[in-house]
């Protein structure tokens, strides 16, 4: 078989142009690495690629999902796993493109690596719980959902149980499980594109303004209109959760928008922080258009 492709990096920096270029240079099918946009209905905040994108090169992993399924990274690689095996069989080459760091990681390592790291919303919606609820309450929870570490954490050990539940609500994995899987690591050639911050942090807020007149607001609108729940998680996604709080009267539209450029920029941030530490990814400088980096990353596939 031959290695996987990974195209990751920060939020903004390019990703979907460039692996639509490669896949159509080597015969490729790409598989979204993106939490956000398997969910339907969220297309504009997401990035989605475009109905134009998705008769180039077929996608796979985007819009699998209702904005009110669970959808965790064990759901993820269970799927892209099938649609690897799908893509192999057509004598296509597999690209994955995206930066939920988190997707990649677990697709490529299984579960023989250490869990993720915290979460500080949910940890910190946890805790909240911890308080109003106490941690006996939490604690049978996560005896249902992970009786293992249950039977070896104490009813009264908020910390321990706060971090055995947010390992299992960000993955869709139980903590006892993560180092006792032993998973076949996927071969893969990861090439992570990136920007100077300013540069990054300018294309950031050009594609806000870029979703917004392309209709965001009208697409946080119909979500709601349709019944979703705005403490889902899908709609607590970047840009989504700050519209909402405009819907809701609570900040004005400017200081949403300043605020989800804001939040955008710390989000890539901390994307950059969690794919250096992914093992072997070969680094590319942005510094050139799409139509010029995809030929410089077959020269080095192919090499």
């Amino acid at each position: 078989m031959k290695p996987l492709i990974a195209i990751v990096g920060p939020t903004a920096v390019g990703k979907t142009a460039v692996g639509i270029l490669l896949a159509e240079r080597i015969g490729g099918e790409i598989i979204s690495v993106d939490s956000g946009a398997v969910y339907r209905g969220l297309d504009i905040g997401t990035a989605k690629p475009t109905p134009n994108e998705r008769k180039r090169v077929p996608f796979h992993l985007v819009d699998v999902a209702d904005p009110n399924e669970a959808f965790t990274a064990s759901k993820f690689r269970e799927l892209a796993l099938q649609a690897i095996d799908a893509i192999h069989s057509r004598g296509k080459r597999v690209l994955l493109v995206g930066g939920t760091g988190l997707y990649l990681r677990v697709l490529l390592h299984g579960f023989s690596l250490a869990p993720p790291p915290s979460d500080p919303d949910l940890r910190a919606e946890l805790m909240a719980q911890v308080h109003q609820l106490g941690a006996p309450a939490l604690h049978q929870r996560l005896m249902e959902v992970d009786p293992h570490a249950g039977s070896r954490i104490h009813p009264n050990d908020a910390v321990r149980i706060v971090r055995a539940l947010e390992v299992y609500q960000m993955t869709g994995v139980p903590l006892s499980q993560w180092q006792s899987r032993a998973d076949t690591e996927l071969p893969a050639l990861k090439f992570g594109l990136t920007l100077p911050r300013e540069q990054l942090y300018q294309r950031i807020d050009d594609r806000v303004d870029q979703m917004m007149a392309q209709g965001m607001l009208q697409e946080v609108q119909n979500l709601l209109q349709s019944g979703y729940n705005i403490a889902l998680p899908a709609l607590k996604g970047l840009g989504y959760r700050h519209l909402v709080a405009y819907l809701q009267g609570l900040v004005s539209l400017e200081e949403a928008i300043r605020l989800w450029k804001r939040d955008t920029r710390r989000f890539a941030k901390r994307q950059m922080t969690w794919f250096r530490k992914e093992p072997g990814i070969q680094w590319i400088e942005m510094n050139h258009s799409p139509e010029v980096i995809a030929p410089k990353l077959q020269t080095m596939i192919e090499e």
